[in-house]
């Protein structure tokens, strides 16, 4: 990718009305655009940002034998009335809309009721189960407040997967495979060390639930740790908690923290509800056991944004990165150019992803905005390189740069 060819721009500040520094900084770096408060769109730099996070959730979803679909965002009342949550008293954050019939429908903002009421007309018996399936799918919240940037959108894109199982024991041992999971995912994109399986309110969702919270000073919950136990509570269920665990309430550590995931556990609530069951090897009618997972995929790419940027600007773990190489020309002698051409071409050819810098704009600026950008590897052609037949190198978390072979350039880059 040629930065000339790219459509978005740096800038120099962040809007007047947003407070959020992940948001700020994104818009700075030119990966969203803001809408509105808790609307953002993604650039091709935010979108590469997202399609990174959801490869590794897919990956490690497909791992556990969830099959991917995609579901639709119009809701009909019917569907959701059977379990009272089309109910705005149940859940508040419903926006609803009718057709030109008058017809009521709400755009999905979870897909529990729907997935059972599809699932229906193809789970009969004991030997269609288990099955889990999952999606990346934009949802939409009427949230009261939207202050936080991505990491609180009324608009986000979201992976919910839903597993249905025959026994509540088979689901247990299921549900504790995505716990595994998802510590593989939280690992993979560089959040891992400080993210940390909760125990929650189950909300609109159900009594209880496990959490995926990840230590950020920028976030909306309060979480007691106990490093050494690799226990955490939020504090909005930490009475009810202690009750269960072996801990007091002095031992454990008071952090602010950010919710990147969450599981539930819905027993046969919902299929009892709805009236939905399955055959089984007597011959009887018997419900489904359900339970959902959810990971906030814009969430995460926020999170990431507020947890490791710097004066400088966003630092991206290498995992999820836009590119993986800024690459900046300095000067227009054509030895430079042709240098800088070759070498752009060389890593495409060997599978790294790069930005090529080649606008005619002061070194200083290119520098600042790879920066900002927060790519992780930063190289330079210039003059003075070519001369050297060297490169400079510096990495986004290092101070300072250094001059360097293209054979050592591949060997930094894993080729």
């Amino acid at each position: 990718m040629r930065y000339s060819k790219l459509f978005t721009k740096t800038l120099k500040d962040a809007p007047a009305d947003e407070v959020a520094k992940n948001a700020q900084l994104l818009i700075r770096a030119g990966f969203i655009y803001k809408v509105m408060a808790g609307v953002y769109a993604y650039t091709p730099l935010g979108l590469r940002v997202l399609e990174n996070i959801k490869t590794i959730v897919r990956e490690e979803m497909n791992k556990e034998d969830g099959q991917e679909l995609i579901m639709t965002n119009l809701q009909t009342k019917e569907t959701w009335s059977t379990t009272s949550r089309w109910d705005d008293e149940v859940v508040d954050v419903w926006f609803k809309t009718k057709l030109k019939d008058q017809t009521e429908l709400g755009l999905a903002w979870s897909h529990e009721e729907a997935i059972m009421e599809m699932m229906q007309q193809y789970v009969k018996s004991y030997k269609d189960l288990p099955v889990s399936v999952y999606q990346f799918q934009t949802k939409l919240r009427n949230e009261l407040r939207a202050k936080s940037g991505i990491m609180r959108g009324r608009e986000f894109v979201m992976k919910d997967m839903y597993s249905l199982h025959e026994s509540p024991e088979d689901l247990a041992k299921y549900y504790e495979s995505i716990k595994e999971a998802y510590t593989r995912i939280y690992e993979r994109i560089g959040i891992g060390k400080d993210t940390f399986v909760t125990f929650a309110s189950g909300g609109a969702f159900t009594k209880f639930s496990h959490e995926f919270q990840t230590v950020c000073d920028a976030g909306e919950d309060v979480l007691y740790l106990h490093r050494e136990k690799n226990i955490a509570v939020n504090e909005e269920v930490l009475e009810d908690a202690l009750k269960d665990l072996d801990i007091n309430v002095e031992e454990l550590e008071k952090v602010k923290s950010a919710e990147v995931g969450n599981i539930f556990n819905f027993g046969d609530g919902k299929s009892e509800e709805m009236g939905i069951t399955f055959t089984d090897t007597n011959g009887v009618q018997k419900p489904i056991y359900l339970a959902s997972y959810g990971v906030g995929i814009t969430r995460v790419m926020g999170v990431v944004v507020e947890k490791f940027a710097d004066e400088r600007g966003i630092v991206w773990p290498e995992s999820i990165a836009p590119v993986q190489v800024y690459l900046a020309c300095i000067g227009d002698a054509a030895k430079v150019v042709n240098k800088a051409d070759q070498l752009y071409s060389d890593l495409r050819f060997a599978g790294i992803e790069v930005l090529y810098d080649d606008r005619d704009v002061r070194p200083g600026q290119k520098f600042a905005d790879a920066d900002l950008m927060g790519i992780p590897h930063r190289v330079v052609i210039s003059q003075k390189t070519v001369e050297q037949e060297a490169v400079e190198y510096k990495a986004r978390t290092e101070e300072t740069a250094k001059l360097i072979t293209d054979e050592q350039l591949m060997q930094v880059l894993h080729v």
